[in-house]
């Protein structure tokens, strides 16, 4: 049975100072927890209504009712999977591929989406500024469906980062010359700004050049997703 020091904890780490503190984080959903557990994630605890699910897993699974797994769980209706797992120590980022640089993305949804993009590109390496919300943030995991294992985030001063690389450094802008009509390397930075506010001033001057996605419908539509469009731009990265 689980204990209210262990739901209190678990509940705890929704916030991400104790996320931080602990180095654990939450996740929810039979397919993503899934995907974790047989990762090189370590497992801290996995909790679960289901029995089958608990009786099959390789790892200590705990049978728990709805009344508990609602104290725990961050959704409004859990799903009746919760696993507990360890936050892994930093990987160095590696120049061999492009790499997304992400400028105070606020969204949880955006960031996991991009998560799972690059997982889809093969794009092995996100640097984000330490503004950018924080990838074990329990609705950027959801957003990921289990990527989050296969891509490198680095939260780290992108400013100083890009201007220490040699790599072609583009950036997303409003702008900027055509994607369509630019000639990509098969090594760079792509540069995705602020949701509201687009790129930082600070990180605006290391950027090589500007790069733009087209826009053909009517003037007054609004700018594009920055999650569509770096699923756009990868695209095009990978393309060329």
């Amino acid at each position: 049975m689980v204990g209210k020091s262990q739901i209190k904890l678990i509940k705890s780490l929704q916030q991400k100072k104790i996320r931080i503190q602990q180095k654990l984080f939450v996740v929810e959903g039979k397919k993503t927890l899934q995907e974790l557990v047989s990762s090189n994630l370590e497992v801290f605890g996995l909790f679960s209504t289901d029995v089958d699910f608990v009786s099959k897993n390789e790892h200590t699974c705990e049978l728990i009712t709805m009344a508990d797994l609602k104290k725990m769980s961050s959704l409004a209706t859990p799903n009746g999977y919760l696993g507990v797992f360890r936050i892994p120590e930093p990987k160095e980022v590696l120049y061999d591929d492009w790499i997304v640089a992400l400028d105070f993305i606020q969204d949880p949804g955006n960031l996991g989406t991009i998560i799972r993009l690059c997982d889809w590109f093969g794009i092995k390496n996100i640097v984000c500024t330490t503004n950018t919300v924080d990838c074990y943030n329990p609705k950027v995991l959801q957003a990921t469906m289990g990527s989050i294992t296969r891509v490198n985030l680095a939260y780290l001063d992108v400013s100083e980062f890009l201007k220490n690389t040699h790599l072609p450094i583009y950036g997303a802008f409003m702008d900027g010359a055509s994607v369509y009509e630019t000639e990509l390397p098969k090594k760079g930075i792509i540069v995705m700004g602020n949701e509201a506010n687009g790129v930082s001033d600070s990180i605006l001057n290391a950027i090589s050049e500007k790069i733009t996605i087209p826009q053909y419908g009517e003037k007054t539509t609004e700018s594009l997703n920055v999650a569509t469009a770096t699923a756009i731009l990868l695209n095009e990265i990978r393309r060329s």
